[in-house]
Parts: structure tokens; sequence; C-alpha cells
């Protein structure tokens, strides 16, 4: 059945949570006040989504497989790097299946995600575009006719609105079915044979960060140290930094310890304050200078610890579990 829902976030990990079709993980990477905002659309087989944010951050997705995921910017602004290559303007970037990567951020941002089932993609190309749709097995950018890329942009735009101001539009099938098949035009407008290609070209670092978010990966909530991660990916702290500088905008130890913070924050949430202290969750993520860690921590997320050890539970975007989006259907 064809859905929309507007939801509104300060907590990046709620964020990332209900991204759809995607695991992703957030980590915002300046101090500030995040908030971000996410417009889902699901029409008959098109997946849609807007994204605005006010803070850099890094995200690292996993994409569920079966779809062709496709990503361009709605509004000019800071630029956006995937796995520390930029992504040009003007383009519509195209995921391999199952695509696995960092997204980074350099300032707010806006900018927009399309889905399809790979089997629609494929007849998609054959009937419309003459040419094979299929994911490709690196990522391109394609870069359409001003006009092309103009067109996708206004009419996901117009969805996004119909979101927040007529949902019901959206709800009514035949009115979905009509809007869908503008948006799949205007994609395949964008992707085709009239199209001009770049491919971005970082294959060897990009596996050494694929190694590294693994790792991670393993142990969501656990702290992993630099020496430990140089010796399972197997390579020297120096090749390690050079690949983080570059997908990541900052050195492996940097990222690590802004990780360790962040999940610091997740446990004081999560934490009943009745019976636990501050002094437990830093020190169980690997923080022992406790007045320095409470100068950082307030400077990135703009409160003390103690203040957020008091937050209620679950406070803070539970607005969104309103959307009737379950979060087991995205990874059906």
């Amino acid at each position: 059945m064809p859905g929309s829902a507007v939801l509104r976030f300060s907590d990046p990990d709620k964020y990332g949570a209900f991204v759809r079709g995607t695991k992703a993980e957030v980590t915002v990477t300046k101090p500030g006040l995040f908030e971000a905002k996410l417009i889902r659309v699901d029409l008959h087989r098109l997946w849609m989504q807007r994204y605005s944010e006010t803070l850099p951050r890094i995200a690292h997705f996993d994409h569920i497989p079966g779809r062709a995921f496709f990503m361009f910017e709605t509004h000019a602004g800071p630029a956006m790097l995937v796995d520390g290559a930029e992504t040009p303007p003007g383009s519509v970037m195209r995921h391999p299946e199952r695509y696995s990567a960092f997204l980074r951020s350099l300032g707010p941002s806006q900018f927009a995600s399309m889905s399809l089932p790979i089997g629609d993609m494929q007849d998609l190309g054959a009937t419309m575009a003459g040419c094979d749709l299929t994911p490709p097995r690196e990522p391109l950018h394609c870069i359409p006719a001003p006009a092309a890329i103009q067109r996708l942009q206004s009419l996901h735009a117009a969805a996004g609105d119909l979101a927040e101001h007529a949902p019901r539009v959206i709800a009514c099938p035949e009115a979905a079915r009509g809007l869908e098949q503008a948006l799949i035009g205007a994609l395949v407008d964008c992707i085709g044979p009239d199209s001009s290609l770049a491919v971005p070209a970082n294959a060897g670092h990009a596996t050494v960060m694929k190694k590294f978010f693994a790792i991670l990966e393993e142990g969501p909530d656990r702290v992993v140290h630099l020496t430990e991660m140089c010796r399972r990916i197997g390579v020297s702290r120096r090749l390690l930094s050079a690949c983080c500088n570059k997908a990541l905008g900052m050195g492996p130890y940097h990222y690590l310890r802004l990780r360790q913070m962040h999940l610091a924050r997740r446990g004081l949430l999560m934490a009943d304050a009745a019976a636990t202290t501050v002094t437990e969750v830093a020190t169980a993520h690997g923080f022992w200078e406790l007045g320095r860690f409470a100068v950082a921590y307030r400077a990135l997320f703009g409160e003390s610890p103690s203040a957020t050890l008091r937050t209620p539970p679950g406070s803070g975007g539970d607005a969104a579990a309103l959307a009737n989006f379950s979060l087991q259907a995205q990874f059906a």
C-alpha cells in the first residue's frame, strides 16, 4: 500500500534506524544541535526518501539486497563524499547491489534517494532506456543534461510536499501510480545512455574501509582501539590513517574516539539514572580522565553527561513510532 511519513530527529541513532532499506550508522562530527528531517514515501514499487541535516556527519550505510539504489543532492551546498570521492554537482549516483560505504557531509546537507526492485530496473533498461540498468559492479556517477536532473529534483520535491501537506493523495493507489511513473521516467532520463559517467577510483582504500567498519560492526557497543584495528585489518597505522583521512576526513584515532563519545551518550540515554553513574558509563567506554571527558562531551553535545543521564528513557524522536512504518519491514 502507498504511504508516507515525515519524521524529525535530534538523535542520530534514531535517525539512522528509520532510513528505509538501509542499515545506517550516523556519527555527527561537529559540535552543535543536530536536527534531521526524513521524508519517506512508499509508492507501489518505488521507495523514495528526502533528507535534511543541520550538521556535518559521517554515515556508514549498508543496503538491503534485491533493490537498485540511487542518490542525488536536492539543493546546492557543501560537498558530500562517498568513501572520500566527492559527488559531482548535478549527478545521480548509481549504487551496486548491497552497497556498503561511508557517506560524509561537510556541512548542512539536503539530498534524496530512490530505489526499485532490480527486476524492475532490468525491465526499464530493456523497454525505456535501451541499455542495461541493473546495479553496476562499482558505484557510478551519472551526469545528465541539466533539464533532466532539474525535472527529477522537481518531481521528487513535489512528492515530498505531498507527504508533508497532502498525504492522502499519496495514499490513493491511482494517484500514487501516476506519481510513481512520472518519477521513474525522470530517473531513467537521468541515468540512461545520454548521461555521461564518472567512476570513483578508490577501490584499494574502499576495501580497507570495509574491513574497518566490519570490525566495528562485530561489536557495535564495544570500544575498539587503534592497535587492534591495524592488527586485524593487516595494515600499517600509516596506511589506515591515509584511508581514514580520505574516507572520513579524519584519522582513525580521532574517528574511534568520536565513536566512543557517541557510544557513551547512547549508554547514558539508555541507563537507569537511579542505578548508574556517569563514571561507570564513561569508563566502560574507555574514558578515564573524567574531567576531560565531561568538557569534551559538553562541547560535542551541548549538555553535561549528567544531564543526559537524567533524560527520561525514550524521549526525543519517539513520534517516529507513530509513522506506521515497521522497522522490520525495511529489511524484508
